[in-house]
């Protein structure tokens, strides 16, 4: 798949406080929030009283898998609000950069399917896939703004950074 001319081009100005500024951001930052809400309301409510009758083996899959819920969405939600800020000028572009603003806990939020998760109640199992999905979609925003030891300056310096690795001719194709 190749990007035409003007997708390439607008993918070269892309830039933290563009990208924070954009419909894609709000859309993907309203999600986040609404499947947090979502997600705490299912858990403290009916999916407790869901996880009293599963047999022993499905309640402990279950706890794990609430935690690995949890984990996902408020490792989202943090890296959400931390590019919000930066929009609104509350912390510097370069500081989002820093560790511990980044997406973390990729070992607990990305690992495998745990065996066994059709004995979930389906509105869990539907909770861990949309969580997963918005996780790996904030994953790769993360590698592509702030991926490696690139500054939040954009993109552009990604596509250079690639362009000198597996030369260019110069031109755009």
């Amino acid at each position: 798949m190749s990007l035409s001319g003007s997708d390439d081009e607008n993918f070269r100005e892309l830039t933290l406080q563009n990208f924070t500024g954009s419909a894609l951001f709000e859309r993907t930052f309203d999600e986040g929030m609404s499947l947090v809400e979502e997600t705490a309301r299912y858990l403290d409510g009916r999916g407790r009283e869901e996880s009293r009758d599963l047999p022993r083996k499905a309640a402990l899959l279950y706890a794990g898998e609430s935690m690995r819920v949890t984990t996902r969405l408020m490792q989202a939600a943090s890296w959400l609000l931390v590019q919000r800020a930066v929009h609104e000028g509350d912390m510097e572009p370069e500081l989002a950069n820093d560790d511990r603003y980044r997406l973390g806990s990729k070992e607990i939020c990305l690992g495998g399917k745990a065996d066994g998760l059709e004995m979930l109640p389906t509105t869990l199992q539907e909770l861990l896939d949309r969580s997963d999905n918005l996780y790996r979609r904030i994953a790769r925003l993360d590698d592509v703004l702030f991926g490696n030891g690139l500054r939040p300056a954009g993109v552009k310096s990604h596509f250079d950074r690639l362009n000198q690795a597996f030369g260019s001719s110069g031109k755009n194709n």
